[in-house]
């Protein structure tokens, strides 16, 4: 995996995107500005789950609502990211938290999509507004604190080295 980041580093595109000032600084805030948005649709969405917040909505509606708010950031946060990891490949996959947050990020992902088919299931059954469990509140608890830990792990990839210090994987 390190061969391949030394030679993208090397790639025209890398070079470019790294002699230019500006994009880094411009890539970085659309980022962390989508991850507020995905983190921000998932907290409402766990919340109503609680039912801390917006108890008088049915929850399919709720999800309807933030749904297309997650998938449509998650993926310029994806666009940017690629683009952020092309201009410096070899610090991303030298860092722990990289490797961390992309994991994590694949969990999140796949959560999001099995709480939305299991709000269309619930719907298709003609629960107009389906009574979260016990499980489900654990898990929008776990979803809560997942996309902090994502956030975390992506800010901690500019100090990996002094986080992680002997298990950085340079």
């Amino acid at each position: 995996m390190l061969a391949f980041a030394e030679w993208l580093q090397a790639t025209p595109l890398s070079v470019a995107i790294q002699s230019t000032l500006w994009i880094t600084p411009l890539l970085q805030t659309v980022h962390i500005v989508m991850i507020v948005i995905v983190f921000v649709s998932m907290l409402n969405v766990a919340l109503r789950v609680l039912g801390k917040i917006r108890a008088d909505e049915p929850l399919p509606v709720v999800w309807q609502r933030f749904a297309p708010w997650f998938w449509s950031a998650l993926a310029v946060m994806a666009a940017t990211g690629l683009v952020l990891a092309i201009s410096e490949p070899i610090r991303q996959v030298t860092a722990l938290s990289f490797w961390l947050k992309m994991s994590l990020l694949a969990i999140g992902i796949v959560s999001a999509l099995s709480f939305g088919r299991a709000v269309a299931r619930a719907v298709a059954a003609g629960a107009a507004n389906p009574t979260p469990s016990g499980r489900a509140r654990v898990l929008a608890v776990a979803t809560i604190l997942l996309w902090i830990a994502i956030m975390v792990l992506g800010r901690w990839i500019a100090y990996d080295v002094e986080i992680w210090e002997s298990w950085h994987l340079a």
